[in-house]
Order: C-alpha cells, then structure tokens, then sequence
C-alpha cells in the first residue's frame, strides 16, 4: 500500500511539474513578439507582430502560471491581468515588457491572492485594440498554486 502511495505521489509530483513547465513555456513563446511603429489618430504607436509559434497559440488553451496584478479601482472579480513576473518586477511596475502580461475573462469570480496562480483559457491575440493587452484569456479559469 505504501508502494501505490508513493507512485500516486510521484505521479501528480510529475503532473504538477510538466504543467509547472508548459505555463513557464507558453510565457517564454510568448516573449517572440517584435513591435512596428504606425500611426494612429492620436499619433505615433507600436503595433505587435506576434512570431509563427506565437501565432500559432492562437485560439488554443494555454496556461500561464504568474501573479494577479491588482489595481486599486480597476480589480474585477472575473476580469483580472496576470504577470509572469512578481509585481515589484511586472511590466506596471517597471522592468519588463508588455509580452509579461496578459489579461484574463474569466468564468468565475475570483478574489485577489498575493500568492502564484496559474490562469487557463483560450489565447486570443490582440494587436488592434489598443484599450486592451496584446494576450487575452477568455473563458479562463484561476488555480491557486
């Protein structure tokens, strides 16, 4: 019996690590975006133009494991942004760039946490609504890690 626990152990250990490691994957994909200056009718501004692996996450379900960044007067229960980053070191906050976040729709409510969480949805990739993130979760879900 102590020889099947430890399987069922080692196994969900081995689960949690692999998804640990496509969350971290799918950031690190993710950061092949370069940026085209355009104009719009404010002025000048930078379009992203997303790599071929990039592209092809588009519409797919991905997982990203970061942090909830909130913001004082803008957090929404099924509306969050999360950062790869922590977020004395998020794109907000100065140190990264904007490939670091995204934002999240979520199914369910969900209240803020300090702590890691891994955000699951399907990936839409914006580079036309400039009032949002370039990488959007829809129909997402939160863990807490």
């Amino acid at each position: 019996m102590k020889n099947l626990l430890a399987i069922v152990l080692v196994a969900a250990s081995v689960g949690a690590t692999a998804q640990f490691a496509d969350s971290n994957k799918n950031w690190e994909t993710m950061a092949d975006v370069k940026y085209e200056k355009s104009q719009d009718e404010y002025g000048e501004i930078y379009v992203p133009r997303f790599g071929d692996d990039v592209q092809k996450m588009n519409g797919k379900t991905v997982s990203l494991k970061g942090f909830i960044i909130p913001f004082e007067g803008m957090f929404e229960p099924k509306h969050i942004i999360i950062s790869s980053l922590p977020i004395a070191a998020c794109f907000f906050c100065g140190g990264s760039g904007p490939e670091t976040v995204a934002e999240a729709y979520l199914k369910e409510e969900v209240k803020y946490t300090a702590k890691p969480v891994t955000v699951t949805g399907r990936l839409e990739l914006n580079n036309t609504d400039y009032d949002q993130l370039m990488y959007i979760l829809k129909d997402a879900e939160v863990k807490i890690d």
